[in-house]
Parts: C-alpha cells; sequence; structure tokens
C-alpha cells in the first residue's frame, strides 16, 4: 500500500527574556523555503527532512511536503508570524487526506499568545484529522517538552547529540516507526517524566559526562520490542514557561508502567547530577589573561562566550570579552560575530585599508554583556555575508549573516555581522577570509555546537561567561511563569538528601 504522508518542518527556540520579537522577517533571514524547492535545497543534507525522504524512498511513500521554515533563536514568536507557517500546514491537512503527519519541530517555541508553539499546532491538527491518524514529530534536544505535545502526538523523537549532527538520523527514525504505525503493526503513545530544574545542569552535552551514559541507556532500552523512541531531553532553560526543564520520553505501547519507571530512573540521575557542572565558567579578564600568554603549538585558544551565544537567542553584540582581549593585548586572534548592523552600514561608505572610528556592539541591552566600544578599526572586507556550511551539522545548507564586515583592531580580526548567527561552522569565519587554524587565539559566541567543527584544530578550549543575556547565572533573569520551586532558583531545592519531586 502506498501511504500519502504530509511533512512540515517549523522551528524556532524561544528566548523569552529577549527585548526582540521573532517575526515574519527573521523566518527569512534564516531559512524559509516551500514544496519542492525545500526538497531539493534540504532534502539531501543533515535535517530532519532528508531523514523522512530517506524512509519515504525506501517505503514508497507520496509526500506532500509543505514548508520548512526555522529562525534563529530569539524573542517570542509573534502571532502573525505563527499563523503565516501553521496556517499552510492546517490548511494541507484539511484538504489532502492524508494517512499520517510528520513534523520537525524544535520543541521549545513559544508565541506571544501561548506558552507551547509546538502543542499549539499540534491541537491545530488535531482539529482538522481527528484522533485516528497519527501524528509523529521530531524535537531538538533542548525541547521543553509539555504534556500536551505528548497527548497529541502519537510519535516523539529527539534528537541524541549535542552538538547536534544526528537530524537526518532522528527523521529517519521517526519516519520508520510511523510506517509501522500506518501498517498496523504497532499502536505508540508517549510518556513524559520531568524534574524540577530549569534545564539539564550540562545542557545536554553528549560528548562528555553523564549523558553519554543516558543516552546509552536509551538505546538500549529502545532495543525492547514494545519501545520505540526514548528521548532525554536537556530543556531550554532561557524560556520562562511552566514546562520548562528537562525531561526524559518513551514511545511505546502495551503497559506502560516500566517505562515510566525507567523513565523516571533516569530523571532522578539527572537530578542527582544537578551539581555536577562540567563546564568552567571563566570571567572574561581570566579568559583574556590566558589568551595572552598562550602558545599555539597545538593550534589555537578557543575562547568560547557561552552568555553570548546567539544559538540560544543572546543578541551577539556583547562586547566584555572583546574588551578583555584588547585590553590584555591579545593579538593574533579572532572574534564572531559580533552583531552589529549599524556598524556594518556605516562602513559602507569605506573601502579595504581605510582606518575607521567605530562604536561597536552593546546597543541591544548594554546590562547584558557590556556597551559600546569606541574603536580605531582598519577595514578588511565587506561582503553580503553568505556562506555554505562545511561541518558536520549544517555541511552543505547555504545561509547568510547579511552585509557583513571585517574589521581589524590591534591584531584582532573581528567578524561584525547584520544577523545573529552562533559561531559553530569553520566556514562562517573562511568564507569571510579569516583562517582560525592559523590564528592563535579564535573567541566565538557559541556554547557546545562549535565543537563539532573547532575541537579538531584547538590546542585548548575555554569557556566564559561574558555576563550577556544566556550567563549561566539564572538568578540574573527575572523568571515569572516556570513551575516552583525549581532548580537552581529556590534554595529549598538545594539539598543534596532531598528526593526528586516528580513532574508528570
Amino acid at each position: 500500500m502506498t501511504y500519502k504522508i504530509l511533512s512540515a518542518e517549523f522551528m524556532h527556540e524561544t528566548n523569552t527574556f529577549s527585548r526582540l520579537k521573532t517575526d515574519e522577517q527573521a523566518f527569512r533571514n534564516c531559512y524559509f523555503l516551500t514544496g519542492s524547492d525545500a526538497i531539493a535545497r534540504r532534502g539531501e543534507l543533515n535535517t530532519e527532512l532528508a531523514g523522512f525522504l530517506d524512509t519515504a524512498g525506501h517505503h514508497g511513500w507520496q509526500v506532500d511536503h509543505v514548508l520548512s521554515a526555522g529562525a534563529g533563536p530569539g524573542g517570542t514568536v509573534t502571532r502573525a508570524a505563527f499563523e503565516w507557517l501553521s496556517n499552510p500546514i492546517v490548511e494541507a491537512a484539511t484538504s489532502g487526506n492524508h494517512d499520517g503527519i510528520l513534523l520537525g519541530l524544535h520543541g521549545a517555541m513559544v508565541t506571544d499568545f501561548c506558552e507551547d508553539g509546538e502543542g499549539e499546532l499540534l491541537s491545530r491538527l488535531r482539529a482538522v484529522i481527528g484522533d485516528d491518524r497519527p501524528i509523529a514529530i521530531t524535537l531538538d534536544l533542548h525541547a521543553n517538552v509539555t504534556e500536551k505535545m505528548c497527548a497529541l502526538a502519537d510519535i516523539i523523537v529527539s534528537y541524541k547529540t549535542y552538538p547536534h549532527v544526528d537530524m537526518r538520523d532522528r527523521g529517519r527514525q521517526a519516519a520508520e516507526i510511523l510506517q509501522r504505525r500506518l501498517h498496523g503493526e504497532i499502536n505508540p503513545r508517549t510518556i513524559r517524566v520531568g524534574c524540577p530544574m530549569l534545564e539539564e545542569v550540562n545542557g545536554g552535552r553528549t560528548d562528555i559526562g553523564p549523558m553519554i551514559d543516558w543516552i546509552a541507556a536509551a538505546r538500549d532500552w529502545e532495543q525492547r520490542d514494545d519501545v520505540f523512541a526514548v528521548s532525554i531531553n536537556g530543556g531550554f532553560a532561557s524560556a520562562d514557561i511552566a514546562a520548562a526543564g528537562p525531561s526524559v520520553l518513551v514511545t511505546a505501547e502495551g503497559d506502560l508502567q516500566p517505562h515510566r519507571e525507567f523513565a523516571f530512573a533516569i530523571a532522578s540521575d539527572i537530578w542527582r547530577h544537578r551539581h555536577d557542572v562540567l563546564n568552567d565558567y571563566l570571567d572574561v579578564e581570566t579568559a583574556a589573561a590566558i589568551a595572552a600568554g598562550f602558545n599555539p603549538e597545538y593550534g589555537p585558544l578557543v575562547i568560547a562566550d557561552y552568555a553570548d551565544n546567539p544559538g540560544a537567542g543572546s543578541y551577539g553584540d556583547a562586547t566584555s570579552l572583546l574588551r578583555a582581549l584588547l585590553d590584555a593585548g591579545a593579538a593574533d586572534a579572532c572574534f564572531g560575530p559580533m552583531v552589529d548592523g549599524a556598524t556594518v552600514q556605516k562602513l559602507q561608505q569605506h573601502r579595504h585599508g581605510d582606518q575607521v572610528e567605530v562604536s561597536l556592539g552593546g546597543k541591544v541591552d548594554p546590562d547584558f554583556g557590556g556597551g559600546p566600544l569606541k574603536l580605531r578599526a582598519e577595514l578588511i572586507s565587506l561582503s553580503d555575508g553568505g556562506y555554505v556550511g562545511g561541518g558536520a551539522m549544517i555541511g552543505g545548507l547555504q545561509r547568510s549573516f547579511g552585509p557583513t564586515a571585517v574589521i581589524r583592531v590591534d591584531g584582532i580580526e573581528i567578524l561584525v555581522t547584520t544577523l545573529a548567527q552562533q559561531l559553530l561552522d569553520l566556514q562562517q569565519f573562511k568564507s569571510f577570509g579569516i583562517d582560525p587554524a592559523a590564528k592563535r587565539i579564535v573567541a566565538l559566541k557559541s556554547m557546545q555546537h562549535f565543537r563539532a567543527d573547532f575541537a579538531p584544530v584547538a590546542g585548548r578550549i575555554i569557556v566564559c561567561d561574558s555576563g550577556a543575556l544566556c550567563t549561566p547565572d539564572y538568578r540574573r533573569l527575572d523568571y515569572r511563569n516556570v513551575a516552583r520551586p525549581v532548580f537552581p532558583l529556590d534554595a529549598e531545592l538545594d539539598d543534596p538528601a532531598l528526593p526528586m519531586p516528580a513532574r508528570a
């Protein structure tokens, strides 16, 4: 039998503390592709859509792909943007008489009218297709999974890697489970167990630490005949919503009690490790001092500004790390991105080699990461900001920083961009004439994803907290909606002898 499948990708990770709303243009700035164009651009790369299509080709499905859209992490998604993207998906489901639905979602979307963007989309789909036809979804490992999502989606599969390099694999896994459901072999449901934390203490790192064992346990549990997917979600602490925090999901059938007990055991272990922080968050002065004396015999020193990561919704314009590097005389370095479209626009009137006066960065909210730096710089280059990824995460995908400039200040080459994106691929420097591997110091704005492409060339990696919007010091943020008590905000949950209060 040939099954007719509706598919779409609609992704956003929402930082509710951001001053910048995520509107239609924010999606267009990242990617917005429809139908065959989306398949042509994303269907053979490391994307969920590619995984869907792998399974479709194997089983002879007819796929009706509506759209692929994603915006860089940022503030709440406007109602207008949500309706613009969700309406075509719901309309296609209404008129298409599909056997099932496959969606590539993030799991941490918050709109300006509801906390659970994914749950809202799923609710609208259920309203038009009913309860009988199955829906399978993929999620980012940093999803804040709600009970509503679990109730409305039959099948949920989250990434198992951070840095995220398994998008295509997870898309394929979700689609294969859907095939079995359509064929009448299985009847899956998804259960959820959470714990009272803003996020897994190491943000879900899968390269080192306890997540390695948890993911191994998840894969082992998936070998059971009645289990089809186990997902361990690190959560996303920058979303101030009731359901924020880590969760363990099991998509299974039959007697779900053993699976609930398994999920509770993993969640309890996440809780027990809540003080075991793997990253050593240096202040910017300490990071700069290390940089000033660094010997690059085995490769450059990579300094990751964890707090100003645009990949978690920070503004990308914090200046405190750059200031500290300049004060320390840390030359033979590159730095990026510094998100400052106004400065890029001003530089358009100049030519390569010009000496320019700039007021760089710190314009969105100087209270987080420092105010503008007044600098005298040499203009190295100007471009439209386009590049093609080359690493494991975004290899082959076309992206753009928007109008972009490279300037040099006291031996530091600074990538100044218009659009906020985290640094996770060497091509994001190399496409603009900067070779990170040839530098003594590489300062970049990212939490963890950079390791996929930068770790192989690095002599040493350190992480700093610049005090920007994604600071790991959560007490600086004004949480109002997250379920309380919650670790680490509430002192009563700091007793290591306290058993984990279970969350459904």
